[in-house]
């Protein structure tokens, strides 16, 4: 069953309760998502090290009930 965009940025803002989250349905199926984060919790990680904080927020739904998120982050200021 796909994800809802809600439910994905449910996920995110609960493990980044700061976060500014942007999310499109890129093929309007429910499967295949861009998601735009913006948190405080970026500032000093490398991009890498920002997107997997966002994977370990949707607690293993990648490749699952999400099939693909092209993911953008960047820190911002408090």
């Amino acid at each position: 069953m796909p994800m809802q965009k809600a439910e994905i940025e449910a996920l995110i803002k609960e493990a980044l309760p700061d976060a500014e989250v942007e999310i499109k349905d890129l093929a309007g199926d429910g499967d295949h998502y861009a998601a735009t984060v913006k948190s405080a919790a970026f500032k000093g990680k490398t991009r890498v090290q920002q997107h997997q904080l966002v994977y370990g927020a949707l607690q293993g739904r990648i490749g699952g009930a999400l099939h693909a998120l092209a993911l953008t982050t960047m820190p911002h200021d408090i």
